[in-house]
């Protein structure tokens, strides 16, 4: 059985002429793939299967007893506005065609049309349908401005508009049996819009994830379709795979631009049929979950290159999730900035640091290739290596360059204490002038402060007043306790 292309709602076949509505229907579902049809062979029923049935497109004759078709498009035009039609026609007739676009019709084709004409405008017709439905979904929450399940963004923190509107679009998409691609940079948190795409649904199964990158060709099969008992050398007892697994919910590849050609076109073949065979069986079973892709691989160049199929890109991008890169959304810095530093004192039994001046403000500069991620990752390395009430900056430094963007203030300082100790290295250094050196460094960092300052170097603050008395630098004119 094929899976169906449009399961948000059903494509309605009118025509008085029985075998014409057959062989129509065999057309859509077989090769096309569209399974979710209606046939009606009475005109006068139409208006009643519109006011019940959840119909998206309609492919109409115009030729029948009792109600004709174009007082038949005339009246779906102007009661049914939200439902698509496409004349299929037995008159080859230029006049009627405009007039029946001009009333409204998407399109006008003849019975005699090719079968891959005849799916390509019911292709069309029904992407204009879902686009309908995602732009009516966004504006009802424009229009409210709220989410309706802002718990499902809860362990995404922004403050972005973009990433709101991409929360808005989630939700309008989340219920669909069509594939989802997700796109973005590493580190900006696909995997988290999968699972809020999951939690949304409502689907009972549950979200089975799949890291396809660097599988060869045998493995994805196995780990996809699994295998029955005697497959191969070891296989002594069946597995089921992850689509298996995840039945009734979710099956979520990522870094599926790094699929090889052999395995595109297993997952291709998965897609438009909605079956597979398990390793080493000649029995089909078929596929009950819903499928997210996500990548961070620009798809367009790859098909390019010719390395990712254009008709698997097609039928992935359906609806397409892009997530905005930290770099284009640095009101959030601060935000993420906060809240790691907080999770990573918890989870390391720390307090939380002093943060330095002038640090957030040099993060707001950078790039951040790794997106959320580096930021997460440098905070965890720089509390980790942190000493005393101050969080290190060493780290941030070796990320974004060595006093990138530090204020001129500490970079001067920076820079002196260095020129001090290069010349003292065409002599050994005595142990006064390297505590010197360390003196002065911890009066910096703690801006003058003597009381942080004893902290950072571990010894009391009246050792340190001793050691400010009798230093040959002067670290800060008027140092404050």
């Amino acid at each position: 059985m094929s899976e169906s292309r449009c399961p948000e709602f059903k494509i309605l076949l009118v025509d008085d002429e029985r075998s014409w509505l057959r062989s129509l229907s065999i057309t859509l579902e077989g090769p096309g793939g569209y399974n979710n049809q209606l046939m009606c062979s009475d005109s006068r029923q139409v208006l009643d299967i519109l006011s019940r049935e959840d119909i998206g497109l309609v492919l109409l004759d115009l030729t029948m007893p009792h109600v004709s078709g174009e007082s038949l498009l005339e009246q779906i035009v102007a009661n049914h506005p939200q439902v698509t039609v496409v004349v299929v026609s037995g008159m080859n007739q230029v006049e009627t065609a405009v007039r029946c676009l001009k009333i409204g019709a998407f399109d006008y084709l003849v019975k005699s049309v090719d079968e891959e004409q005849l799916l390509d405008c019911v292709h069309r017709a029904v992407r204009v349908v879902e686009l309908e439905r995602e732009n009516q979904a966004l504006s009802r929450g424009l229009l409210h401005q709220q989410l309706r399940h802002p718990e499902a963004f809860s362990s995404i923190l922004t403050q972005d508009s973009s990433m709101k509107a991409i929360f808005q679009y989630v939700e309008s998409v989340a219920a669909t049996r069509r594939p989802i691609l997700i796109s973005g940079e590493s580190g900006v948190g696909k995997e988290l819009i999968a699972g809020a795409l999951h939690q949304i649904s409502g689907r009972s199964g549950m979200l089975v994830a799949v890291n396809v990158a660097g599988l060869d060709d045998n493995v994805f099969s196995d780990t996809l379709f699994g295998h029955v008992r005697g497959a191969f050398t070891g296989a002594d007892s069946a597995r089921p795979g992850m689509i298996e697994k995840a039945a009734g919910g979710t099956l979520f590849l990522d870094e599926i631009g790094d699929l090889s050609i052999a395995s595109q076109v297993k997952l291709l073949r998965l897609l438009q049929s909605g079956e597979y065979y398990p390793l080493g069986s000649d029995q089909s079973r078929q596929m009950k979950a819903r499928v997210i892709v996500a990548t961070h691989q620009d798809l367009i160049a790859r098909q390019n290159d010719g390395r990712f199929r254009k008709d698997l890109y097609y039928r992935l991008r359906t609806h397409h999730v892009e997530i905005t890169p930290l770099r284009k959304r640095r009101g959030d810095i601060s935000l993420l900035f906060s809240y790691f530093l907080e999770m990573a004192a918890k989870e390391l039994a720390m307090k939380v640091p002093v943060v330095p001046d002038g640090l957030l403000g040099s993060l707001s500069n950078y790039d951040f290739p790794g997106n959320v991620r580096e930021l997460k990752m440098l905070i965890y390395d720089a509390l980790s290596i942190s000493r005393g009430e101050t969080l290190s900056l060493q780290p941030f430094q070796n990320a974004i360059g060595v006093n990138a963007d530090i204020p001129a203030e500490r970079a001067e300082m920076d820079e002196m204490l260095a020129a001090r100790l290069f010349s003292m290295l065409n002599q050994i250094p005595t142990l006064s002038e390297v505590g010197s050196l360390l003196v002065a460094e911890a009066m910096q960092r703690s801006q003058g402060n003597q009381s942080v300052a004893a902290r950072l170097l571990g010894i009391s603050q009246p050792a340190l007043s001793k050691r400010l008395k009798n230093s040959p630098i002067n670290p800060l004119s008027n140092p404050t306790s």
